[in-house]
């Protein structure tokens, strides 16, 4: 009889969790035999390739106008980062934030369960699109639908949006032949407006009906502005991109803005250059605001790549991993202050399922139809989820072989030794930019300004810029964010959380050398030795804090800010085909007054 019970129960609890999504990554055109699987392209190939690209548009158009109470619509999928904070498939939380990890050890992992749900709704309307084709083209749309991943941006070697993302319309092959459609990468239209329970009618953003890009006055999207402050900050994310994977080799510095111990010199973070793309993107508009960011459609090409960034990383240093770091920030199921592991569990309610009464951190993904959540030892490397990325073909090598390959790709694409200047041009005016993005790791010298402030450092909580700048640019703060003189924008990104909550610090990190490169190209000092830099940035390094309205502030108003140069000797070659880079030394702290006259 004790028996039976037990297997009547046994059987209400299986039952009782059949019905969770499971996120098991695409595996489509997956070989299991070998490994090999599919690579997400960057979105400037990817959209040539015909049937991929048309599917992946179509795709989307079906995914964005899903009825919005669907737990796979995309206003559902979009709400698991921060608005409208509610339950997602049944794993329940007591905080008012999202279920995203920003300053948290998890951050990383976190978001790679989270594009892989997403990447998964997708390559499932593309089986059901291509399947509608004419008998003249379905095998040929057919066989895209089964490789098909979604593609990722990569900003550090092209600093501007994509052209096809910033247009309203767009032409497409559809099943009944060529149409220009509504553009669903361009924005996303609510429909319905969420209510005032889901986005509180005292921020600015729940009144926009569709999402937007630096938005000017009349709230509309500014792709051109936009642009201009990706591409005055190219070269800054460029170098950061390539000085972090090559010299950061411990996880927890290298994933995000919160870790604080044993960061030494090296202020820059994964977490950091994600934020700059938020700010600059968003700049008051929604990929600016982390409860709002992951509704604009351009999240999803930024995100991935973030996550190809920490592929990239992992390949090169495969035996660093999640370590215990504080959560000083929290998320919908994670109170702030607690602690986090790469199996982390914590008490939780389920609205839906019979859970035991702990959880791994990854809420609310799961792993199984049975409701296993996702941690970070399970959600760790790409091929769980069936795909890869053009730098990392990792199967049939060693993990000695795949490092030094990836190594090679990465000194390739961010670290060319000839000086380059790129070409940009808006596809809004047809105006033509040019940049320098000569690379600054072949010099024997190179500089940093380190950042750590407060995430809420301004009163009221908001999002910021501090603007670096050698020599003059205009009172008008309008202009600052493409300044000729700017030398880079760091992002603060305000916390999600009640200023009533404990408040963190974040650090980061902006590179000067680009700047100092050109001031040698112009004869203004002859070199970048120590003893002509720092008399330059004493005579002309000067620094502003503009919120995300364009709005100036006195910096005597921003809270727990320190800032401080560093440099580095940097020899041509060190070490696994990167160069060796010296200790990172302290050369200057400079004080609060906007200009770098008052030494602290």
């Amino acid at each position: 009889m004790y028996r039976l019970f037990l297997l009547v129960v046994g059987t209400l609890f299986l039952t009782s969790l059949t019905n969770a999504v499971a996120i098991t990554g695409v595996q489509g055109g997956v070989n299991t035999a070998t490994g090999e699987r599919p690579s997400r392209q960057e979105f400037s190939s990817f959209q040539s390739t015909g049937a991929a690209f048309d599917l992946y548009v179509l795709s989307f158009q079906r995914f964005v106008q899903q009825n919005q109470s669907s737990i796979l619509s995309y206003y559902q999928v979009a709400g698991i980062h921060g608005h409208p904070y509610i339950d997602w498939d049944g794993v329940s939380g007591p905080y008012k934030t999202g279920y995203c990890t920003h300053g948290s050890i998890l951050f990383p992992t976190w978001h790679r369960p989270y594009l892989a749900v997403f990447e998964q709704v997708l390559w499932k309307n593309a089986q059901d699109i291509a399947a509608t084709y004419s008998t003249y083209e379905r095998a040929k749309y057919q066989a895209a639908a089964v490789t098909f991943r979604i593609p990722y941006w990569d900003w550090a070697s092209n600093p501007m949006m994509p052209a096809a993302v910033s247009q309203p319309t767009i032409m497409v092959n559809t099943p009944r032949g060529p149409e220009s459609i509504v553009n669903p990468l361009y924005n996303y239209t609510f429909h319905p407006q969420p209510p005032a329970a889901e986005f509180p009618p005292d921020e600015p953003l729940s009144a926009y009906h569709s999402t937007v890009r630096y938005p000017n006055s009349a709230g509309q999207s500014q792709p051109d502005l936009v642009n201009k402050q990706l591409l005055a900050n190219g070269a800054a994310l460029r170098t950061l991109t390539y000085q972090l994977i090559a010299q950061q080799s411990s996880y927890a510095p290298f994933s995000n803005t919160g870790y604080t111990d044993g960061r030494g010199g090296l202020y820059n973070s994964l977490e950091n250059m994600h934020n700059a793309i938020h700010g600059l993107v968003g700049n008051g508009g929604h990929m600016g605001s982390v409860p709002y960011s992951a509704f604009d459609p351009i999240f999803w090409l930024h995100h991935a790549n973030v996550d190809r960034l920490f592929a990239i990383w992992q390949a090169i240093y495969p035996d660093s991993f999640v370590t215990y770091q504080t959560d000083s920030y929290g998320t919908y199921t994670n109170a702030p202050g607690g602690a986090e592991t790469a199996d982390t569990r914590k008490n939780f309610k389920s609205s839906t399922y019979f859970y035991s009464n702990t959880h791994p951190a990854l809420t609310p993904f799961h792993a199984t139809a049975l409701g296993v959540l996702y941690t970070s030892t399970t959600a760790r490397y790409t091929k769980t989820f069936g795909y890869t990325y053009p730098e990392i073909i990792d199967w049939n090598i060693s993990t000695t072989q795949l490092s030094t390959n990836v190594r090679t790709k990465l000194n390739a694409l961010y670290n060319s030794p000839n000086p380059i200047s790129k070409r940009h041009t808006s596809a809004a005016t047809k105006t033509t930019t040019t940049r320098n993005s000569t690379t600054t790791h072949h010099h024997h010298h190179q500089y940093f300004i380190n950042i750590r402030v407060a995430s809420n450092a301004l009163t009221p909580p908001s999002s910021s810029f501090i603007h670096f700048f050698l020599g003059s640019f205009p009172d008008n703060p309008r202009t600052w964010s493409y300044d000729p003189a700017l030398i880079a924008s760091h992002t603060v990104i305000a916390s999600l959380y009640p200023p009533s909550l404990p408040n963190s610090t974040t650090y980061g990190q902006i590179p000067l050398s680009h700047s100092l490169l050109a001031a040698v190209s112009k004869g203004i000092i002859p070199n970048l030795h120590p003893a002509n830099v720092i008399p330059l940035l004493k005579r002309d390094l000067q620094w502003r804090v503009q919120r995300f309205d364009d709005s100036a502030v006195d910096v005597e108003e921003v809270r727990a800010l320190k800032m401080q140069v560093v440099g580095q000797e940097v020899r041509d070659i060190g070490e696994g085909g990167f160069p060796g880079f010296g200790e990172m030394v302290e050369l200057w702290d400079f004080g609060r007054g906007g200009e770098v006259g008052r030494e602290v």
